[in-house]
Parts: C-alpha cells; sequence; structure tokens
C-alpha cells in the first residue's frame, strides 16, 4: 500500500473521528436541554437563603448560589435557554443573507455591487459594538436578541453565497436553462441553491457557536436573558464576586460553556471535511 493510500486513509478516519465526536457532544448538549425536567433535582429558581453559598454536597451536586438555588439545575435550564436562543438567533441572517448572496449573485451587475456595498458598511465596525449597540437601544431580552442578531449577523452568508452562485450561474448547465425559458426564480430556487446550500449549512453550525458565546456574553453584562431564568451568563457574572471563595459559581456553567462550544465546532470541522472529501 502506498504512502499516499495509507495517508488518505488516515485522514479520512481523523476526520470521521472529529464529525462523531462532534454528534455525541452536540447530542448529549441536546439531550439535556430537551429534557431538562428530568436531569434537574431542584426548582432552578427557587430560593433558599438559608443554605446559600453551600459547597458541592449529595444534595446540591454542585453546590448552590448566593439565593440558595442549585446550581447544577440552573446549569441545566440554563442549556435548555442558551440553546435555543442560540439556534434561533442563526435562523433569520442565514435566511436574509442566503437569500440576497443568492439574488445578487445570480443577476450580478450593480445588484451585485450594492450587496457589496451592505457588507462592506457592515464589516466596518465591529461586530460585537454593533450587537452591544443594538440591545442596548432596542432592549435586553430575548426579542431583542433575535431582531438584532437579524440584522447583524447576515453578512457572512451573502458574501460567501454570493460568491457561489456568481461562480455557479457561468456554468453551461444553468445557461442552458435560462435559454430553456425557465424563469430566474425557478432556476435560482431549484437548479443554483442547492449548489451553495452544503457552504450554508457549515456556516450555520459555526455560527451556532459564534451567536451562542454572543448570548452568553450579553447576559453576562445585563443585555440579554434576564433573571430569574436560568442563563449561563448570568450565573457567570452572578459568581464574579465570589470567584475566589466560591469558584463552582461560575466555573461550573463556563465548563458548560466549553463543551457546547467544543461540540459545535467539533461537528462544523466534520461536516465540512465531509463535504470538500465528496467533492
Amino acid at each position: 500500500m502506498s504512502v499516499d493510500v495509507i495517508t488518505t486513509i488516515r485522514t479520512e478516519r481523523r476526520h470521521r473521528g472529529t464529525l462523531i465526536a462532534g454528534i455525541m457532544m452536540v447530542a448529549l448538549v441536546a439531550t439535556v436541554a430537551l429534557f431538562a425536567p428530568l436531569f434537574a433535582t431542584h426548582d432552578p429558581i427557587a430560593q433558599d437563603l438559608a443554605n446559600g453559598l453551600q459547597p458541592p454536597s449529595a444534595e446540591h451536586w454542585v453546590g448552590t448560589d448566593q439565593l440558595g438555588r442549585d446550581i447544577w439545575s440552573r446549569i441545566v435550564f440554563a442549556t435548555r435557554t442558551d440553546l435555543r436562543v442560540g439556534m434561533l438567533a442563526v435562523i433569520a441572517p442565514a435566511v436574509i443573507g442566503t437569500l440576497l448572496g443568492l439574488v445578487t449573485g445570480y443577476l450580478g451587475a450593480w445588484w451585485e455591487r450594492v450587496a457589496t456595498y451592505l457588507v462592506d458598511v457592515n464589516l466596518a465596525f465591529p461586530f460585537y459594538v454593533i450587537v452591544l449597540a443594538m440591545v442596548a437601544f432596542l432592549g435586553s431580552g430575548e426579542e431583542a436578541i433575535y431582531l438584532t442578531f437579524a440584522l447583524v449577523a447576515w453578512v457572512n452568508y451573502a458574501r460567501v453565497v454570493g460568491v457561489l452562485v456568481s461562480g455557479t450561474v457561468r456554468q453551461n448547465w444553468v445557461v442552458a436553462a435560462h435559454g430553456s425559458g425557465l424563469s430566474a426564480p425557478r432556476i435560482m430556487i431549484r437548479h443554483v441553491l442547492p449548489a451553495a446550500l452544503p457552504q450554508v449549512v457549515i456556516l450555520i453550525v459555526n455560527d451556532i457557536v459564534f451567536v451562542l458565546l454572543a448570548v452568553v456574553t450579553l447576559s453576562y453584562l445585563g443585555l440579554g436573558i434576564q433573571p430569574p431564568t436560568p442563563d449561563w451568563g448570568n450565573m457567570i457574572s452572578d459568581g464574579q464576586a465570589f470567584l475566589s471563595t466560591r469558584p463552582w459559581i461560575s466555573l461550573a456553567p463556563g465548563f458548560a460553556i466549553l463543551v457546547t462550544g467544543v461540540g459545535f465546532a467539533l461537528l462544523a470541522d466534520g461536516v465540512a471535511d465531509r463535504m470538500r472529501g465528496r467533492r
């Protein structure tokens, strides 16, 4: 067996291992989110001031916070909250950016120049600066988060899809479809869009991690999910004052963020590697 074949097999196994690890970690997080009441041991918002700041024990697996709330139960329900918000917040920008890139890439000419100008204007400002400004203007809460990301997170989709579509429309089969009398919307939706969808899927999986971290950051700053709803960012913020004496209050939700982020990152890398291999 040649060296090239051995290298290819090893690379394929590594890519497959990355994908499997990502699927398993994301499945674990999703299971906890879907069945949060089954995994929680206490009411996540119930306060017990007499037992505040308790260390990990048989009754409270990860201890309690300053209000006596069970940290493990709050982490479990925060998984449901943050995962839901992170995944829903990706939908609108993905749809907006994909449609904008599809139309401008297909029509070309000055449509493409207008889209490029809008993308450049958006990229001229740091992402977190725009997000913080929008959330501060719109107010805190889930609705403001969804609207904010719909307005600012569509850029990558529009840019990537636009480039892919502009190259696809020059292919002979697209020219033939246009010459046969098919309408532009039908050509775009049925013939051009499927060629760009794999890359859109990769962007969505990557953006879930990015948006999830942004949501946690906003909550940490008091601009995201509002108490008493369990949220990883709020939990880290609550434990900041006790970091030297009760570190588990902040470290436990931080570990949950780490596991979730690594899981989606591995899943995105695995999906991208599989799609590149198929091409």
